[in-house]
């Protein structure tokens, strides 16, 4: 143990983290989705039913949006690597722009009186700025979990707890904005969403600074500044990282789809807009197989587990789509507890596997390049949340959807099609991608070789 309280990459499978930073790690992620949240759930329909925009004009908006903020994520992760502060690379970060993020998430829900080309300026100006300020605290929480401890076993557990604390965020968030909203707007839309980020926003900025007080970064990089030419050569032949990208971009599309238009389809398909609130209090089952995510991947290692959620994903869309079909709301909601199964080994494993990642680029390289290897996670996911959102407005437009209407057949269909039949087809190309990640058999192996490899270099000194 060195003085400043850090380990060095060549003594594996040791660090251990203490429980007050386990859940002090855990809640930046329940910081994030209370916040955020809000945003990916809601704004599409914030913005057609509540600020005036177009189903068209948002599609557009979704699509140019994510795509120039996607490329955020890779810049960040380098400002990570070349970060080198006494609090390490990761944890400035939470300091730094917690109070920006929560700020710019009050500012996407605020409507200002402009006119039609005003509005569609304010919510680019906003949407951008979010995501950007949104990759700034959330990219953090992946990148610093190599640095937390480089114990694979230590890693899940860490994993679990932070998505136990997403979940817990966004269960918050999709079981209560709504009543929220009606609650604190009295009738009036606009002031209830505003409220209602608010509050969400003054959370989320308390326990981002908790995470930055109360975590440290043990595993020491080192290179104090990773330049980017070395960065780059940690993605050369990282085949489990590239397949973790494609990952994140498909999951994050589908899930996209899938929450965007639940509002739309028990609103417009099902009339009874009452229930949403329930069926997203389901989500909770997600919590259950959290918990046993770290158990179940121990036993049957992190691949097998994400696949075996995703085809518990893909059966609870099925079981959901013969609910719709029947319009029986007893069955939708059996489908809706199946996928909340599911779901919840895959969002378990995605920061674990892909911090993984850096120690296999780092015995490939040589190069230790966690900012810019988990950042790219953000790319695929908001590349994806950007597409999932342009094509979930596309075809909403396409089926002739009109905001507070009765809907066409067509646009029944188009709200279906996006809620229930798109995720399903995410889901299996995600899991016949997973099938190619062979990183699980060579982890033992390739983290025994970098310890050795770092003790020479070390010893060379």
């Amino acid at each position: 143990m060195e003085a400043t309280g850090r380990i060095s990459t060549e003594q594996p499978l040791k660090a251990m983290v203490p429980w007050k930073e386990r859940i002090s790690y855990g809640l930046s992620d329940t910081a994030c989705n209370l916040a955020f949240q809000v945003i990916s759930t809601y704004l599409m329909f914030f913005y057609t039913d509540v600020y005036g925009l177009s189903a068209a004009a948002v599609g557009t908006l979704f699509l140019v949006a994510r795509v120039i903020d996607a490329f955020d994520g890779p810049i960040i992760g380098i400002f990570i690597d070349r970060t080198n502060t006494r609090w390490g690379k990761s944890r400035p970060f939470f300091l730094w722009f917690a109070v920006p993020f929560g700020l710019m998430c009050v500012l996407t829900f605020t409507t200002p009186g402009f006119d039609d080309a005003g509005k569609l300026a304010w919510a680019y100006i906003t949407y951008i700025l979010v995501g950007i300020l949104y990759s700034c605290v959330n990219l953090p929480i992946t990148s610093i979990l190599p640095s937390l401890t480089n114990n694979p076993q230590e890693r899940t557990v860490l994993g679990t707890i932070r998505q136990f604390g997403g979940t817990l965020g966004q269960i918050i968030v999709t079981v209560f904005t709504l009543p929220i909203v009606a609650a604190l707007g009295k009738g009036d839309d606009q002031k209830g969403f505003f409220l209602t980020i608010l509050i969400f926003s003054i959370v989320a900025v308390v326990l981002l600074l908790n995470t930055f007080f109360n975590t440290k970064e043990r595993i020491e990089n080192r290179q104090k500044v990773v330049r980017v030419k070395d960065s780059i050569q940690a993605i050369k032949r990282n085949w489990p990282w590239a397949i973790m990208i494609l990952m994140n971009f498909i999951y994050w599309m589908a899930m996209t789809m899938k929450n965007q238009t639940t509002i739309y389809f028990f609103k417009y398909n099902l009339g009874r807009e009452d229930l949403v609130p329930m069926i997203m209090a389901l989500a909770f089952g997600s919590l259950l197989t959290l918990l046993m995510t770290p158990a179940v991947a121990g036993r049957l290692g992190k691949r097998n587990t994400m696949v075996g959620g995703l085809v518990l994903a893909i059966i609870g869309q099925a079981v959901m789509g013969i609910g719709a079909y029947s319009l029986s709301v007893p069955i939708i909601i059996v489908g809706v507890v199946i996928n909340a199964f599911g779901t919840g080994f895959i969002s378990g494993l995605l920061s674990v596997m892909l911090a993984d990642t850096v120690d296999y680029g780092e015995w490939k390289s040589g190069v230790r390049a966690q900012g810019l290897l988990t950042s790219a996670s953000s790319f695929g996911a908001k590349f994806g949340m950007g597409i999932g959102g342009a094509m979930t407005a596309g075809i909403l437009a396409a089926g002739g959807y009109q905001a507070n209407k009765v809907q066409s057949t067509s646009a029944l269909h188009a709200i279906e099609f996006n809620f229930i039949w798109i995720p399903i087809v995410g889901f299996a190309i995600a899991a016949i991608a997973l099938m190619f990640y062979k990183a699980d058999k060579q982890e033992k192996m390739y983290l025994v070789e970098l310890a050795e490899r770092n003790a020479k270099l070390k010893s060379e000194e």
